[in-house]
């Protein structure tokens, strides 16, 4: 999936708040949303176009709300309301984004990337006892490796 068809899609999909939002605001919330999930487009990861399209349209409903925070009327409290429904969408896109982020983390990554890594100290001696710690083509153990 390319950005335009991440746009077209979200487009789509908040239909009658698509009249606030001018094509510069849909290419913007999809920058913010490459730059936060870490993907890149083109994207083919089933898992990757789902969290692009929400964090896509999390970032629209951000500029709404922040859009919409200047108006306000005194007898009417529609206002308060606006607020609560958009930031309400805006804490469980980030409350969900946050839970799935650390499933796709450990389900990406090696066994070094999830545990971490094992460096041996560097002392070392050949097959005689002898010391081997300082000479040149002494390498140190690091456990796991990423074939591991």
């Amino acid at each position: 999936m390319t950005k335009d068809e991440l746009i077209g899609i979200v487009s789509g999909e908040v239909k009658g708040l698509a009249t606030h939002f001018v094509s510069n605001d849909y290419t913007q919330a999809a920058n913010d949303a490459e730059r936060e999930t870490g993907f890149s487009f083109p994207v083919t990861n089933g898992d990757a176009i789902v969290w692009l399209k929400r964090r896509t349209k999390r970032h629209l409903f951000y500029m709404l709300a922040s859009e919409s925070a200047y108006k306000f009327k005194f007898e009417q409290i529609n206002l308060q309301h606006r607020f609560q429904h958009l930031f309400k969408l805006v804490e469980t896109e980030d409350a969900a984004f946050a839970e799935a982020a650390e499933d796709l983390i450990l389900a990406d990554g090696t066994a070094a990337q999830m545990f971490g890594h094992k460096i041996d100290a560097g002392f070392s001696q050949d097959q005689f006892g002898r010391d081997t710690t300082y000479e040149y083509d002494n390498l140190v153990a690091i456990h796991p490796l990423e074939s591991e």
